[in-house]
């Protein structure tokens, strides 16, 4: 029986299910607000709105939690522009990724990353490459040929080959944005302060293609801007608080889920059919990811 004032554990890893699930739900509503924005507002223009309009709840986040704004403070600076600046490189390429892609592939794409996270802790921090890593690996990579096989039979739709290749390079990106995450969690920075410093730095990569030509969104456009910024906020402070209440390897598995919700909303708002490309590369780079996390870990962005 629970003491008094504490939650029951299955109660607690219930909740923290619950929060991993919306948290999916939250990135692929991101996601789809990105999709259907289409061409009409440039690519930086979104990727400041995305992170600007974030760093409202993120900082609400953070004074509920009594750590804003004493929370912020760093040690590591450069640490942390190392990380926002490969992360903002990342939602670049994401964006793009997903104007050119059906929104299930541009998701699927992603989840390259915990492959290339073993590769580069492997060559970056000297981790161990074990058996079970090296066949994750194998099964992303087998994943990821899949998924050009219709580039090199000739069949990919106008712009879908760059899609392919901004959705790969989003992965690696990722990829070497959660490697800085591992050394500034290990060095005592707070997961709170590596967000909102991402945020910051990603919103003012945005500004800095102001010159290039900014629009003045119009009523649904704008509606689609703060509700991609707010729902990415979001999404990092469901993620965050799943993790205080169950551990990262029950919820490692409710994360794929997003592959589901992207196909469907990919099918309901936009009348995107997974290809067969698709269908055959989606298990092989899942299990691959699966493989490659270790196994009590769970991939945090």
């Amino acid at each position: 029986m629970a003491q008094d004032g504490q939650v029951p554990a299955a109660a607690g890893e219930s909740l923290g299910i619950l929060l991993r699930i919306a948290s999916t739900l939250a990135i692929v509503a991101m996601g789809t607000c990105i999709k259907a924005l289409g061409n009409g507002v440039p690519l930086g223009q979104v990727v400041f709105f995305r992170s600007a309009v974030a760093l409202v709840p993120l900082a609400l986040f953070l004074a509920w939690s009594n750590d804003f704004p004493r929370g912020l403070a760093t040690r590591r600076p450069l640490g942390h522009v190392a990380r926002s600046a490969m992360g903002a490189c990342a939602l670049f390429t994401s964006f793009a990724t997903i104007r050119l892609l059906p929104l299930a592939e541009a998701t699927l794409l992603s989840y390259l990353s915990p492959v290339m996270v073993t590769l580069l802790g492997w060559a970056v921090l000297g981790e161990t490459l074990s058996r079970r890593r090296i066949s994750g690996v194998a099964l992303g990579l087998a994943g990821g040929v899949a998924f050009c096989l219709p580039a090199l039979s000739g069949t990919f739709a106008d712009g879908a080959l760059l899609g392919l290749v901004l959705g790969l390079a989003t992965a690696f990106l990722t990829a070497g944005a959660l490697i800085q995450v591992r050394r500034l969690t290990v060095a005592g920075e707070k997961a709170g302060a590596i967000a909102f410093w991402f945020a910051v730095v990603s919103a003012l990569g945005g500004l800095m293609t102001l010159p290039t030509g900014w629009v003045m969104p119009n009523a649904t456009q704008a509606a689609l801007l703060v509700g991609a910024g707010f729902a990415g906020g979001t999404a990092h402070i469901l993620m965050t608080l799943s993790f205080r209440h169950a551990q990262a390897a029950a919820l490692a598995p409710f994360e794929y889920l997003s592959i589901l919700w992207a196909a469907l909303a990919g099918i309901v708002f936009f009348a995107e059919i997974p290809n067969w490309a698709f269908l055959l590369a989606a298990p092989l780079i899942l299990a691959g990811s699966v493989v490659a996390l270790p196994k009590r870990a769970g991939r945090r962005v």
